[in-house]
């Protein structure tokens, strides 16, 4: 079984160009081996839906680091391992506009799997909300935290994978060039 870099992204308002928040759960072998988790400073305003969706505000990230202070640390994670989301389209596309907005230059494009889409599959006929999977599954769930999030999605991955979920079906690219 391959690596993956399992991520999720809070945002600070309805533009999502800017990040809030990340986490990364990293699996290896079938195995979630690494976690992280931090606040990031936007630099941008935020909008009462997203504070207090996510409970995460100005002052909140008065101190965090910017997402180009961040992404000295969490580029070497990101490069690490094929990236999955739960509705990675947002996710991917945040990621791909905080890399353009701040000139950050990465590889041309990332291969990525999205929860979602598998699970539309692999469970037709129900939701594919996080919570929701997170209750069919019994996985615990701190939802719209973005260290809970990654990590929920990482263990709906593996439980996918244990079923005999074929990857390889899911696998999508997001070009990174402008």
């Amino acid at each position: 079984m391959a690596g993956f870099t399992v991520f999720d992204v809070e945002t600070p308002n309805r533009m999502s160009n800017r990040i809030s928040a990340i986490g990364i759960t990293m699996i290896e072998d079938g195995v979630i081996t690494d976690e992280f988790y931090s606040l990031v400073n936007p630099e941008t305003y935020f909008d009462q839906f997203n504070t207090q969706l996510t409970g995460i505000g100005s002052e909140t990230v008065r101190n965090a680091p910017t997402f180009p202070e961040l992404w000295t640390k969490i580029e070497p994670l990101m490069s690490c391992g094929l990236l999955v989301a739960h509705n990675a389209v947002f996710d991917m596309n945040v990621l791909k506009k905080c890399l353009r907005d701040y000139d950050i230059k990465w590889k041309p494009y990332a291969r990525y799997i999205c929860t979602v889409q598998m699970g539309r599959r692999i469970l037709p006929g129900m939701s594919h909300k996080l919570n929701v999977l997170c209750d069919y599954y019994g996985i615990c769930l701190d939802h719209h935290k973005a260290d809970s999030d990654s990590r929920a999605c990482a263990e709906i991955l593996l439980r996918y994978l244990e079923g005999g979920a074929d990857i390889r079906q899911f696998i999508r690219t997001c070009s990174f060039n402008k």
